[in-house]
């Protein structure tokens, strides 16, 4: 009985934390992280504020996992465009087009959400640092197939992942993904995807 209950409480705290983190969400997309504060979260949720910091400490505590669950979201997309079909050579060029897309679309498209991860970035958050860290896995493990395979020349693949990510982070950094697009360069994300993964060969 007892884990049962267990089990209810947890499910219920869970199911409030998703309530607080999509409306959260909402708010922060419409007005803006800095115009919005946790009153404002509280008062669309008819709650009160001490209510919401039973759940989050602060308004930065809830940003946070906000961030973490939309890093969730990309990480699963880049992990399954990774096992996909096609040679390794193949899928690191389609890893850099694909975070590339989604740095346009999620952080980019709509300001206010480019708003909040540029604010994580720039405090280098310990979610961007895992995010990241997950990534750089991913590729890792992409380059290593690709030196078995004989499309990449034999060489470190943790520390190529590292060089790797260092040249394609023009295509992922949202304020970098900005500059080239208000710039209007004629470079291509398939483009620079091509001559960087020409290093590994």
């Amino acid at each position: 009985m007892n884990d049962l209950t267990g089990a209810a409480t947890e499910a219920a705290r869970q199911e409030n934390t998703e309530k607080i983190l999509d409306t959260a969400e909402r708010l922060f997309r419409h007005y803006g992280y800095n115009k919005t504060n946790v009153a404002d979260i509280a008062r669309e949720l008819s709650m009160s504020s001490g209510n919401i910091y039973r759940f989050f400490a602060s308004k930065a505590d809830i940003q946070q996992a906000l961030v973490r669950r939309m890093l969730a979201a990309q990480f699963q997309a880049v992990k399954a465009q990774a096992a996909g079909p096609g040679t390794a050579t193949e899928r690191l060029k389609q890893h850099l087009i694909l975070v590339h897309k989604m740095t346009v679309e999620t952080m980019l498209d709509e300001e206010k959400v480019h708003e909040m991860v540029v604010v994580a970035m720039d405090q280098q958050w310990p979610v961007i640092q895992e995010h990241l860290q997950q990534i750089r896995l991913v590729v890792t493990d992409l380059i290593r197939e690709g030196i078995a395979a004989g499309e990449f020349r034999d060489q470190n693949p943790v520390l190529a992942a590292e060089s790797f990510m260092c040249c394609g982070v023009t295509l992922c950094h949202p304020e970098l993904v900005a500059k080239k697009i208000a710039t209007d360069e004629c470079i291509t994300p398939a483009g620079l995807a091509d001559f960087i993964i020409q290093a590994l060969k």
